[in-house]
C-alpha cells in the first residue's frame, strides 16, 4: 500500500434530515449510496447524529456489526432484546455486539427512567460500527466511564480488541484488529497519532491543525492508509474520535 493521506470535508457527507434527525453519514448509509464510499479498513459507518427531545430511533435489527455509540452532548437512552437498558452520556462508552441479531432502541427521553419533567435538550452523538472478526457470536452489551481519563490529555483507548489494550480501561469489540480512541483538547494542545495500515480521524467538536495538512474543522474527517504519526493540535476546544485498524474489509 502507498501511504495517503486521504481528507473528507464536513460538507461532502451524506444527510438524513427529518423533522426530529439531523443525520451525517461519512459512508454509504441506508438510501444513500456510492460504491467508492462504503467503508475505511473495518470502518463502515461513522454517523454524525442529532435527536430531539422525546424522539429517536425505535426498536430496529442488527446482526454481525460491533456498534459503538459515543455521546458528545446531552443523553441517550439505549433499551435491547437482551435485556440491557441505560442511559449513555459524554465521557461514557457504549458497545453492543449485534451477532447473531439484536433488536434495540435509542430515544432522547431519559426522564422517563429517570421521572420529573421532560428536559428541551437534544442529544449529539456518534455511532461507528465496525464489522466483527468472527461471525454469529452471542449478542452482548457493554458500557464504560471514561470521562476522567479524558481529562488527562491523550489518546485515550475507549473500545479496542487489540491485545495491547487487554488491561486497559476500554469496553471491548469482537474484532482483533481495531481499536478506537477518544481526546479532548484544549487550545493549543495536542496528540501524535498512532501508525497503522488504516486509520480514520473524525473531529466531532471543535477545528484542530493537522501536521502537514492543515485545519480540520467540526465534522471533517481524514482517512490515513499506510501511515500516522502525525501531530493533531487544538486550534480552539476540541475532541477527535480516532479509529486505528490493522485490517480491512472486502465485499462492501
Amino acid at each position: 500500500m502507498q501511504p495517503t493521506v486521504d481528507v473528507r470535508p464536513a460538507e461532502q457527507r451524506f444527510k438524513t434530515r427529518l423533522q426530529w434527525l439531523d443525520s451525517k453519514h461519512s459512508f454509504s448509509f441506508s438510501r444513500h449510496y456510492d460504491p467508492r464510499n462504503t467503508h475505511h479498513g473495518l470502518l463502515l459507518v461513522n454517523n454524525d447524529d442529532t435527536v430531539t427531545p422525546g424522539t429517536g430511533f425505535e426498536t430496529h435489527p442488527h446482526q454481525d456489526m460491533e456498534i459503538v455509540t459515543w455521546v458528545m452532548r446531552g443523553s441517550l437512552v439505549h433499551q435491547d432484546s437482551t435485556g440491557h437498558s441505560g442511559l449513555i452520556y459524554p465521557g461514557l462508552a457504549q458497545r453492543m455486539s449485534a451477532g447473531t441479531g439484536i433488536l434495540h432502541s435509542e430515544k432522547n427521553d431519559s426522564w422517563r427512567l429517570q421521572g420529573g419533567n421532560a428536559h428541551n435538550e437534544p442529544v449529539h452523538f456518534v455511532q461507528m460500527w465496525v464489522v466483527p472478526d468472527e461471525a454469529g457470536i452471542k449478542p452482548g452489551y457493554e458500557q464504560l466511564e471514561v470521562g476522567d481519563e479524558l481529562l488527562r490529555g491523550g489518546l485515550v483507548p475507549i473500545a479496542s480488541g487489540l491485545d495491547r489494550h487487554v488491561n486497559a480501561s476500554a469496553i471491548r469489540i469482537k474484532n482483533k484488529y481495531a481499536a478506537l480512541y477518544a481526546a479532548r483538547l484544549k487550545p493549543g494542545e495536542g496528540v501524535e497519532l498512532p501508525e497503522a495500515p488504516f486509520l480514520h480521524l473524525f473531529v466531532p467538536r471543535g477545528s484542530v491543525d493537522l501536521e502537514g495538512t492543515g485545519i480540520l474543522h467540526e465534522g471533517d474527517a481524514v482517512r490515513f492508509t499506510a501511515t500516522g504519526g502525525q501531530r493533531v493540535t487544538a486550534t480552539e476546544p476540541a475532541e477527535l474520535l480516532v479509529w486505528e485498524m490493522h485490517a480491512t474489509v472486502s465485499g462492501w
